[in-house]
C-alpha cells in the first residue's frame, strides 16, 4: 500500500504540473498566487489591499498621515467538479508494468481530453464575461484587415486604462492571415507559462498564443459521461456556441486554478469491483475576473451574434 500511495502522489504532482505547462492558458494559473489548497472544492486566494495617497501635513508637522495594509484570505469555491475511472486488467501488468502503463494512461488522457477542456471552459468563460460592446462579430480573418482589426481590440482596452501587459489567444487561420499580412516580419516576444519561458509571435508588443479552434467557442456544452449521447463525456460546442476567432485581455484580469483532487490507485487485491488496477482521476478547476474587469476583455468572433 505504501507503494500505491507513493505512485499517486508522484502521478498527481506531475500531471498538476504538466497540465499548467501544456494548456494554452496555463499562464492564467499565475494570477492566483500562492494558492492555499488541502483538496475538495474550495481554495483560498491571498489578497491585499492598501490605502491610497494622503496630503503631507508639512505645516501642522504631523508629517505622514497613516494609512492601511489589510491581508487575507479569499475563499473561492471551484464550480468544475470532473472526473473519470480507469482499470486494467490485473493479467495485462504486473506491479511494475502497471507504474508505466498507468502513466501512459494518464499522461495521455490528460493531454487529449482533460487540458482542451479546461482551456475550452477557459475561453467561453471570458468571451461570456466581456461587455457587448467589446464583441465584434460576423468577421472572417483575411489578410487585407486583420492587423487592423486586432489593433482596434488593443486600442480599445488600453482606452479603458488598461496599460499592463495584453496577452492575444486566436486561430490558427487568424495567425495564417497575419502571417500573410505581415510577410515574415512579424516580431517575437518572451512568454512564460508554468515556468517555461518561450520566444511566441507579437503584435504591439502583445504575445499571440495560438490556440486549437476546438478550444475557442462562445459556450460549450460539458457531457455528463451517463446521459445517452453524453456516455462519452468531455465538451462539445454548445448549440448557441459560435467560433472565436480571436480574445484579447491583460494578463493581470483572470484568476484561473485547476487543482487534481488526491489521486487514488487500487490494486486488484483491493478493487471489489474487478481483477484489475484502478485509479480514479478527479480534477476541479475554474476561473474568476477581476472585479471590474469585464472591461478589459475584448473578442472577435467569425459567426453572427446568436440569437
Amino acid at each position: 500500500m505504501a507503494n500505491l500511495l507513493q505512485y499517486s502522489t508522484i502521478f498527481q504532482n506531475e500531471l498538476d504540473k504538466i497540465a499548467i505547462q501544456e494548456m494554452v492558458t496555463g499562464w492564467m494559473d499565475g494570477n492566483a498566487g500562492q494558492v492555499k489548497y488541502t483538496g475538495g472544492r474550495e481554495v483560498k486566494i491571498p489578497k491585499l489591499s492598501v490605502d491610497g495617497l494622503a496630503d503631507y501635513d508639512r505645516i501642522g508637522g504631523n508629517g505622514f498621515t497613516s494609512g492601511s495594509v489589510t491581508f487575507g484570505y479569499e475563499t473561492k469555491t471551484m464550480t468544475q467538479d470532473r472526473g473519470r475511472s480507469f482499470s486494467i486488467d490485473a493479467n495485462d501488468v504486473d506491479e511494475t508494468g502497471f507504474v508505466v502503463t498507468a502513466g501512459n494512461i494518464m499522461g495521455e488522457f490528460q493531454r487529449t481530453k482533460v487540458i482542451p477542456e479546461i482551456d475550452a471552459y477557459r475561453l467561453s468563460t471570458l468571451s461570456a464575461l466581456a461587455l457587448e460592446e467589446n464583441k465584434v462579430y460576423s468577421y472572417t480573418p483575411d489578410k487585407t484587415d486583420i492587423i487592423e482589426q486586432i489593433k482596434l481590440g488593443i486600442k480599445k482596452i488600453r482606452q479603458q486604462g488598461y496599460n499592463s501587459n495584453l496577452v492575444i489567444h486566436l486561430t490558427y487561420d487568424t495567425m495564417m492571415e497575419i502571417e500573410l499580412a505581415l510577410l515574415g516580419k512579424i516580431s517575437s516576444t518572451d512568454f512564460s507559462r508554468g515556468g517555461i519561458t518561450t520566444k511566441v509571435p507579437a503584435i504591439d508588443g502583445c504575445p499571440l498564443i495560438e490556440t486549437p479552434e476546438n478550444r475557442m467557442y462562445s459556450a460549450i456544452q460539458l457531457y455528463d459521461g451517463v446521459t445517452s449521447g453524453q456516455e462519452q463525456g468531455g465538451y462539445a460546442k454548445a448549440s448557441n456556441g459560435i467560433q472565436i476567432n480571436f480574445i484579447i485581455l491583460p494578463r493581470t484580469t483572470p484568476i484561473a486554478i485547476t487543482k487534481q483532487d488526491n489521486m487514488r490507485i487500487f490494486d486488484p487485491q483491493t478493487n471489489q469491483k474487478a481483477n484489475a488496477w484502478a485509479m480514479d482521476y478527479r480534477r476541479y478547476h475554474d476561473i474568476w475576473v477581476k472585479d471590474n474587469a469585464a472591461n478589459s476583455i475584448y473578442v472577435n468572433y467569425k459567426e453572427a451574434k446568436p440569437v
